[in-house]
């Protein structure tokens, strides 16, 4: 299972919207095959896995498949695993997670229906980060929620002019990438694409795919000149009209709140439908303090520098109207403390959402 989840990762870039999956056969404990899902439309890992099996010029018959996700049973881009798994002959089948999708789940039960027993929970928190995208999108409606941010020793993200490049290294730039490309879109505010018109495209890594542009721009007021609105993969959310400056191939959406504000939580759940399930964040202050507030972030990514600008400047979260006590500040569990270069990356999850 440890070599499926492996494999899995290879995944991590391209198969979205689908979940990444790795498949490992053994048969008199030797791998005869393997194989993982590359992209959506193509062959899953199962598939493929027995394909391998074929080129090596064995049989599955009778062997044992370790796949990280409960092979599916349903018929969409391609046939159902559970049809190409009996057909193959697999004596047993070992899963690490089950498949959230309620479409594509049971298929352990229409294996065990064909004689194959099947155990599920190897490794299996390990398979639900590797698709924590996947598993919120199918469970929640909406996507996983991933805010990043580059800031000083003392929390400052930018000057009060806006200024921030550049706080952190070109490490650490390098590695934001990683975490953008595992993405299905990447969320930003008209200020950020304001003060710094970003590209928001992934370049420090080769990829054969890039995640969904979002702004979130309240008015409208975006340039139509912008960078992030050089191509087709971009999507405008305002709280109402259209920029009639912005060129035809800009996608819009209109979300507006009873307070004539964008209402994020509508915007998470459209974003869910669209197959979104992994969304990085990356915004101003104010952006990020909505989101926050509004309970809508499940995992930081906060890239530390070692280095203090003071004040006046700019945190990673301003809310809006304060707190009033510390008891309703945000709470996080540290995941992940890690050196880049001269800076700290530190992930951490989301435990406590504002009241």
């Amino acid at each position: 299972m440890a070599r499926a989840l492996a494999l899995a990762e290879r995944g991590l870039y391209t198969t979205t919207p689908n979940p990444r999956v790795g498949c490992v056969i053994v048969a008199d404990g030797t791998v005869i095959g393997e194989g993982w899902h590359e992209r959506a439309g193509a062959p899953h890992a199962e598939a493929n896995a027995l394909a391998d099996v074929a080129a090596r010029g064995r049989s599955p018959r009778g062997a044992t498949m370790y796949v990280t996700l409960e092979p599916c049973n349903h018929t969409g881009r391609t046939p159902p695993c559970t049809d190409t798994v009996i057909a193959a002959g697999i004596g047993r089948v070992v899963a690490a997670l089950a498949d959230p999708n309620a479409r594509a789940a049971h298929g352990a039960e229409r294996l065990r229906a064909a004689g194959i027993p099947v155990a599920i929970g190897l490794r299996g928190d390990e398979a639900r980060e590797q698709n924590i995208g996947f598993v919120t999108r199918m469970t929640r409606g909406r996507p996983w929620v991933r805010m990043k941010a580059a800031a000083s020793l003392d929390g400052r993200t930018a000057l009060a002019s806006g200024e921030s490049k550049w706080i952190t290294s070109e490490a650490a730039r390098a590695d934001g990438h990683r975490w953008r490309a595992r993405a299905c879109a990447i969320l930003t505010g008209h200020g950020t694409v304001h003060h710094d018109d970003p590209q928001l495209t992934v370049r420090a890594i080769a990829t054969s795919r890039q995640p969904l542009r979002i702004v979130v721009d309240r008015h409208a007021e975006t340039a139509p000149g912008a960078r992030v609105l050089a191509d087709d993969n971009v999507l405008m959310v305002t709280a109402g009209g259209r920029n009639p400056a912005w060129r035809p191939h800009v996608a819009h959406l209109a979300l507006p709140d009873a307070n004539g504000r964008i209402d994020l939580g509508a915007l998470m759940d459209a974003l869910g439908e669209r197959e979104v399930n992994e969304l990085h964040v990356e915004a101003g202050a104010r952006l990020n303090g909505a989101l926050l507030a509004e309970g809508l972030v499940d995992e930081l990514l906060l890239y530390v520098a070692p280095s203090i600008i003071g004040d006046p400047a700019l945190g990673v979260a301003e809310f809006r109207s304060g707190l009033a006590s510390l008891a309703d500040r945000v709470e996080v569990t540290l995941r992940e403390v890690a050196h880049l270069g001269a800076d700290l990356r530190i992930l951490a999850r989301v435990t406590k959402r504002p009241r």
